[in-house]
């Protein structure tokens, strides 16, 4: 059989790419809050009062790497190929382990550089039951642009890419949480509720549900504190909080940005998935000409 073509499959490239830019920026700008770079009460001051963060070069983590790795392979086959999706990350993670990967993937990606089919057997070995972190929601925002005009193709594509290293349905729910939040937001349709209608019963969509009933008017903190930040490292635990602050800032990246920024917790991941939702809607032009400069590029050779 033939491997359909991106354009056969009403590929959005120019979505995809603008979302995995902001993906990219919100991943770097996250990773600048951790205790590695400065104190935790004194990040809380500086998120809360907007001080942008001083370090000259922002470096991007395993979401954006894997990120690159879903956008691959569907520049190269139209579509999710899981095998091929295996061998991209594993290669991904060979090139630079220390981007700061879980232990699970630590397992998992090398015993897939030279067999990239065992994936199948491996991931549902990871943890009891499979694994149902948040690592397939926070590389999957561009997967959601790119097939934005077909929603039943976003959910059968970002559903591949999950099973891949999440076999957990908590961890492929936040995959396609995420994945319709992108292709909401191409659309100009983005709100908490219709994420959470289209996403597989459980825990996930239940903290969706709570989110969509969080006025906008509530500080991201207080919200974080009550829809989860990541800190857990679950799906349910951080893919809420994400698609709420990119709900309630749907046109202005650097505020959805911020706002992100103040629940804490994992904030790279969250931040990485609010910027791939709201990026996939305005790209990163209006964002300030310094965060750009000090984020670390994208490769040039990218679709």
């Amino acid at each position: 059989m033939t491997t359909p073509t991106a354009r056969e499959e009403g590929a959005d490239r120019a979505a995809a790419r603008r979302s995995l830019e902001g993906l990219a920026l919100g991943d770097a700008f996250g990773e600048r809050w951790f205790p590695l770079f400065r104190d935790p009460d004194q990040a809380l001051r500086d998120i809360r009062a907007r001080r942008t963060p001083t370090e000259a070069e922002w470096h991007w983590t395993d979401d954006t790497a894997l990120a690159l790795a879903v956008h691959q392979v569907l520049s190269e086959c139209g579509a999710v190929d899981q095998d091929r999706l295996a061998a991209c990350f594993a290669l991904t993670f060979d090139a630079d382990p220390a981007r700061g990967y879980g232990h699970g993937m630590h397992l998992l990606l090398p015993a897939l550089l030279t067999e990239p089919e065992r994936w199948r057997a491996l991931a549902p070995e990871l943890f009891e039951g499979g694994s149902l972190g948040n690592g397939a929601a926070m590389r999957v925002a561009p997967l959601g642009a790119w097939f934005a005009a077909d929603l039943g193709r976003v959910t059968e594509q970002a559903v591949l890419s999950a099973e891949v290293t999440h076999a957990h349905p908590q961890g492929i729910a936040g995959a396609v949480a995420v994945a319709v939040a992108a292709a909401l937001s191409v659309r100009g349709e983005l709100s908490v509720a219709a994420v959470a209608e289209a996403t597989p019963e459980g825990v996930v969509r239940d903290g969706l549900a709570r989110a969509a009933e969080l006025s906008f008017t509530t500080a991201p903190w207080k919200a974080a504190d009550v829809l989860g930040n990541g800190r857990r490292i679950r799906a349910d635990d951080t893919v809420p909080f994400a698609v709420w602050t990119a709900a309630r800032h749907p046109d202005d990246l650097t505020a959805a940005l911020w706002s992100t920024a103040e629940g804490f917790g994992d904030v790279d991941t969250t931040c990485a998935i609010t910027g791939g939702i709201v990026g996939a809607r305005t790209g990163v032009s209006g964002v300030p000409g310094e965060w750009l400069e000090r984020r670390e590029g994208l490769p040039l050779s990218l679709p």
